[in-house]
């Protein structure tokens, strides 16, 4: 006699319970594939106890490690200051993002410390129009972005058929609306240079939106000058606010050329005192996004001084007067006339031999000062010679004249 089958509708609602199905009853081989899909597993049902040793590897989940190419995503660190008012050439601003500017358009720039979007509500960066540019001249741009060096960079072996895939997530907030473009630049020299202008929409005015952009990878085989992949440029990461025509390329693909932006790219500088607001910035390999990475202060900082450092104390600001505002002082002189052994160790290697600025106690450029009995400001000084460290530091200046104690300022540059 035939044993009709029992079909799932044949059994009472909770019938079949864990304690009537036999240990290892239930085999992966019995489940067909797709069968249970995370709205399947109830919430908390799969704990730590329950997962065999070992059963989780590296394959099966994402690597979480430090995976941000970008520097100070988070906007957290400013050595330069923290306001950049009516810009009138392209400048750096908070560490590592330069304000890139061509036109008659002047941007106010500025570090701002409440308003950001949940988890970076301390920090962002604010682009305001403080001159409008409504005449666009075909050479015009107004673009922010951070250069990557190729130590940092050069695993994801762009221009090799094992390129990866690199997705840009971040969150924006503008008071225009429309079209904007983040571009992804390689500073190829052969064949050329290559960049992807990728579009994205400002949906609301004045509300923060999170953008992930995926630039597939780049294999076409192409290589970079041989510092590229050591300490010199390898990507540009650019988000444009205004762009002229010979600055834009078409949207969303592989160009053989130096694009700023797409062609539909909005003009946030038609409008006066139109703002445009960054923050979370992340580019890592793959094609998905993952939560942002968290770096600590001091971490960010570590990493911003390798490209830039000054010896003011936090917060004060570049060329401000006094001696009690981190200067070095040289209190002795060496047996060699107009020869100080003024010492200043970098806190990070550099990115190579940076240019050195002086500052005298006085705020006087180029100069540093003759100190007087209390160790304050006499009088500026001259520099005839710097006797460098390399990417390490400072061990001595020769000066115009006279054989007091010296003290002063020092910016060390490396960017890219």
């Amino acid at each position: 006699m035939a044993i009709d089958t029992i079909g799932a509708n044949a059994l009472a609602s909770n019938s079949v319970t864990t304690a009537k199905i036999a240990a290892d009853a239930v085999t992966s081989a019995k489940i067909p594939a797709g069968a249970v899909v995370a709205s399947d597993v109830a919430d908390g049902s799969v704990t730590t106890a329950k997962l065999a040793d070992n059963a989780v590897t590296s394959a099966k989940a994402l690597n979480l490690g430090r995976r941000n190419l970008l520097i100070n995503g988070a906007m957290q660190v400013s050595q330069r200051g923290t306001s950049f008012a009516s810009m009138s050439s392209s400048a750096y601003t908070c560490d590592r993002w330069q304000l890139q500017l061509a036109g008659a358009g002047r941007p106010t720039v500025t570090q701002q410390t409440s308003g950001g979007p949940a988890g970076f509500k301390d920090n962002f960066l604010r682009v305001q129009v403080a001159t409008a540019d409504s005449s666009v001249a075909s050479s015009d741009m107004q673009v922010l972005k951070q250069v990557i060096e190729g130590h940092q960079a050069a695993f994801t072996d762009a221009g090799t058929s094992d390129a990866q895939p690199l997705t840009l997530s971040f969150y924006v907030r503008s008071s225009v609306t429309g079209t904007f473009t983040a571009t992804l630049y390689i500073n190829f020299n052969n064949p050329s240079a290559v960049s992807y202008p990728a579009e994205y929409t400002i949906s609301s005015a004045n509300t923060w939106e999170l953008k992930t952009i995926t630039f597939p990878a780049f294999t076409t085989s192409s290589t970079l000058v041989s510092s590229g992949y050591t300490n010199g440029e390898f990507y540009q990461v650019r988000f444009a606010l205004m762009a002229g025509s010979d600055r834009t390329g078409t949207p969303n693909q592989w160009n053989s050329a130096n694009d700023f932006a797409s062609t539909n790219q909005t003009n946030l500088f038609a409008t006066s005192n139109a703002t445009w607001d960054i923050t979370g910035v992340q580019l890592e390999t793959g094609s998905a996004s993952t939560d942002f990475e968290r770096r600590s202060f001091a971490e960010e900082l570590r990493d911003c001084q390798r490209y830039y450092f000054h010896t003011y104390r936090q917060g004060i600001a570049i060329g401000s007067t006094g001696s009690d505002n981190g200067a070095a002082l040289s209190r002795i002189y060496s047996a060699v006339t107009n020869h100080h052994n003024f010492m200043v160790v970098y806190p990070q290697h550099m990115r190579a031999t940076p240019s050195i600025t002086y500052y005298s106690l006085n705020g006087t450029v180029d100069r540093v000062s003759f100190l007087g009995s209390d160790y304050s400001h006499d009088s500026n000084v001259s520099i005839t010679a710097t006797y460098e460290l390399g990417e390490r530091g400072i061990h001595g200046l020769s000066i115009g004249a006279g054989d007091q104690s010296i003290g002063g300022h020092v910016i060390a540059n490396a960017e890219l």
